[in-house]
């Protein structure tokens, strides 16, 4: 017998459906005058209330289920919008406490209506809008997902055109700057940096990262590698971006030169990935082109470096793996340490004594001498060289002594 008389409530109330919705509307942009609500066009909210207050009503009266992807529909379009949806969330508040102010009135003014009648009343109605709520909060999610998407596909396309640098005039490389929101003017730098396989980021999350110091960037994924362009604006800035790359690295990673014109990023790229062709292979290394020219011109004519590091360091390449390794790792060590056996000793855990002995022993081998300018030189590049070839998959060294 309830549910009945819950039926006939529900279909008195949908007889004013118009009237109540133009009501509801007037409720909601009253109390939400401060949430936003005005860019919602008065047509549309009344159609919105309408909608949300017939098919509840209509679920009422036990003739139809709800509908509740008008509700989806409704939150797509308030986040296509731009009303944030905590002032969504407060419409709807509203708009439930004068669907219930309703009913409650219209069961007052029949006494056959009785208490349990009104609390049964009061309990699908609640359920009906809890559907209805939730409905629309997921279709607001779907859209704000889908336009994030969109926007990140967007700067990606914009980004790998400016890296490319193809069928761009000026006037493109201006518009492409205005919509990712980057300056028209540099200084910028290009990053270039290998990803672990195909498809994972290199640097997760570096675009935050950055951000959280202040500095702007933007950033395409290719299949070998993570691109992209930094404005760095002041030595601080270059300061942190090495230092969030070499916090965060896995693999190599190269920076470009500073560059003013945007329209040069296709330039800066190559610098970056010179740069990044100069660090260790198999590491972390991250390599500014302008802080490190020998590692960066070893790595600009691969194959020239190639034959230098074959006769160079040929003699050592044979030892041995164990004897190998020791005589490569004591000469990096000493190149990394300043040309200071002492030093380089305490970084290789060895009595310095133990370091010259090595270097002598390199000597011999190579005939290249480290009291000489240019065997000093020599040796440099052939290491750089050597260091920057990937080893063999599975391979595996031990040295001694």
């Amino acid at each position: 017998m309830v549910d009945k008389e819950v039926n006939a409530l529900a279909a008195v109330l949908l007889e004013r459906v118009g009237e109540l919705a133009k009501e509801m509307a007037t409720r909601i942009r009253a109390g939400a005058r401060e949430h936003h609500y005005d860019v919602v066009p008065a047509e549309e909210l009344e159609e919105a209330c309408r909608i949300h207050l017939g098919n509840a009503l209509r679920a009422l009266t036990g003739q139809v289920p709800l509908d509740t992807g008008a509700a989806a529909d409704i939150g797509r379009r308030r986040a296509v919008q731009n009303v944030p949806l905590p002032a969504v969330m407060t419409g709807y508040r509203i708009g439930v406490a004068f669907f219930w102010e309703a009913v409650a009135a219209e069961a007052g003014r029949n006494p056959l209506v009785g208490r349990d009648v009104l609390i049964e009343a009061a309990s699908a109605m609640w359920a009906l809008q809890d559907g209805i709520t939730e409905a629309m909060v997921s279709g607001y999610h779907e859209a704000v997902a889908d336009r994030l998407l969109a926007h990140e596909h967007e700067r990606s396309a914009l980004v790998e055109a400016l890296l490319e640098g193809r069928s761009m005039d000026t006037d493109a490389v201006w518009s492409a700057a205005e919509i990712l929101g980057v300056p028209r003017n540099g200084p910028f730098a290009v990053v270039a940096a290998e990803v672990p396989q195909i498809g994972r980021y290199a640097l997760p999350e570096v675009a935050t990262l950055l951000s959280r110091r202040g500095i702007w960037s933007a950033w395409r994924l290719r299949p070998d590698l993570q691109l992209g362009i930094v404005c760095l604006r002041s030595a601080r800035d270059w300061t942190d971006l090495t230092e969030v790359l070499r916090q965060h690295a896995e693999r190599r990673v190269g920076v470009s030169p500073s560059y003013d014109d945007l329209y040069r990023t296709a330039d800066a790229l190559r610098f970056a990935k010179v740069a990044m062709r100069g660090g260790d292979a198999d590491s972390g290394a991250v390599t500014v082109f302008d802080d490190s020219p020998i590692a960066v011109v070893s790595a600009g004519a691969p194959d020239v470096m190639a034959l230098v590091a074959t006769n160079v360091l040929g003699p050592i390449e044979a030892l041995p793996a164990g004897e190998r390794a020791l005589l490569l790792d004591t000469l990096d060590a000493w190149f990394a340490c300043g040309g200071s056996a002492d030093e380089a000793a305490k970084s290789l855990y060895v009595h310095p004594n133990t370091v010259r002995t090595r270097l002598r022993r390199i000597t011999e081998h190579t005939g290249r001498s480290i009291a000489d300018p240019r065997g000093i030189t020599e040796l440099s590049l052939a290491l750089r060289a050597v260091r920057q070839t990937p080893k063999p998959t599975g391979t595996t060294e031990t040295a001694s002594d």
